[in-house]
């Protein structure tokens, strides 16, 4: 017994030599340094914009750093733990080496995966934004129950829900609804659920009990930093006020707090009745419209350089990038990595990590 627990352990020892390569460690070490020795300079805190800038940078490098560092201890801790069930010849620590080696292989992939997500915004907060689409009841409903596995989803993670935006359904569903999701990486994991998503079922509102298509939209955007330069024109904006109301359509206050913003040019539109009051609830508006801009900035561009080279490619807005399939058989498929899951109860009850997960490194990889 405890000779497959050496030989897992050997794996897992092979792994983590691996991810050192992957994550540089060396380098990572030689930035921090120098990173460090910057923010001791006198003066580094007269510029606070770029002094706020370094600091958080240093401090993903050293969580980086420590998390390696952490997994190394405890591969050392399960190896001494197996000599001396080996040198005792003592079975009864089979078990605790056994959970020891799970947790050990679990918190290697997840740092694995973070060295996977190195994009500028992956370590930030997410904005996350669903919208029904063609369908009506059904596609409304749709929305919420994909609403209800994010949420699930970010829950498991320990991440902070905010919501920004909620607009119900006449009968039931949703027609749109708009998280901040807060904590260390949210959009690097969500981007991957960027796109449209497919149910198909039999209609509990069709009362001749045939199948029907659903769509919803997923929309993902990294939370960035107010100082941001977009280049806004307040004749661009039309701003429009009202009264913030919750699930079921009631009203949650008696004031017209709510704000909805469009930006006229492009015709993005957002909105926000979270916060008491409409000053605030106006400038998280406004956070979110940068980044909204920010993002439809970058895709102009990447269309312009496909025209370039001659590439054609769906916006990924457009894209249908999964399927759920819960009538005549119970299915996911996820169109981009081709992986299938049939446990439609689990992901739909925020088990989504090994979707995520297959996306994340099939892009890396190409």
């Amino acid at each position: 017994m405890l000779e497959d627990k050496q030989a897992r352990l050997e794996g897992l020892k092979g792994e983590l030599a691996e991810l050192r390569v992957s994550l540089d460690y060396d380098k990572l070490e030689e930035k921090h340094d120098q990173l460090r020795a910057e923010m001791s300079k006198p003066g580094f805190w007269d510029d606070s914009s770029r002094a706020q800038q370094i600091s958080k940078e240093a401090s993903a490098l050293k969580d980086m750093m420590e998390s390696f560092d952490r997994l190394e201890e405890r591969l050392e801790e399960i190896e001494v733990l197996i000599e001396l069930g080996q040198e005792e010849d003592d079975d009864s620590v089979t078990e605790e080496i056994k959970d020891k080696l799970q947790g050990l292989e679990e918190d290697i992939e997840e740092l694995e995966l973070k060295v996977v997500m190195d994009g500028e915004y992956d370590q930030n907060s997410a904005l996350l934004s669903i919208n029904p689409g063609a369908g009506g009841i059904d596609s409304q409903d749709w929305a919420e129950m994909l609403l209800r596995m994010y949420n699930r989803w970010a829950e498991k993670k320990d991440y902070q829900i905010e919501t920004l935006e909620f607009m119900a359904g006449e009968e039931a569903g949703i027609k749109s609804v708009t998280l901040q999701i807060n904590g260390p990486y949210a959009y690097g994991y969500l981007k991957a659920e960027k796109g449209v998503h497919r149910m198909v079922r039999v209609s509990p509102f069709d009362s001749s009990g045939r199948r029907h298509t659903s769509f919803a939209s997923v929309e993902v955007l990294p939370e960035i930093e107010d100082d941001i330069d977009i280049d806004i024109e307040k004749n661009d904006l039309k701003i429009e006020t009202y009264r913030a109301s919750g699930a079921g359509g009631q009203h949650v206050n008696t004031t017209d707090s709510a704000v909805r913003i469009t930006h006229q040019p492009t015709g993005i539109v957002v909105q926000c009745q979270s916060l008491r009051s409409q000053h605030k609830n106006r400038q998280k508006a406004m956070q979110i419209l940068k980044a909204k801009l920010f993002d439809y900035m970058k895709e102009k561009q990447a269309e312009k350089l496909s025209e370039i080279r001659g590439e054609k490619k769906d916006i990924s807005w457009g894209s249908q990038i999964r399927s759920y399939f819960f009538d005549p058989y119970q299915l996911i498929k996820d169109h981009r990595t081709n992986l299938e899951i049939n446990n439609i109860e689990a992901v739909m009850d925020g088990e989504l990590d090994p979707l995520i997960e297959a996306y994340l490194k099939e892009t890396k990889r190409g």
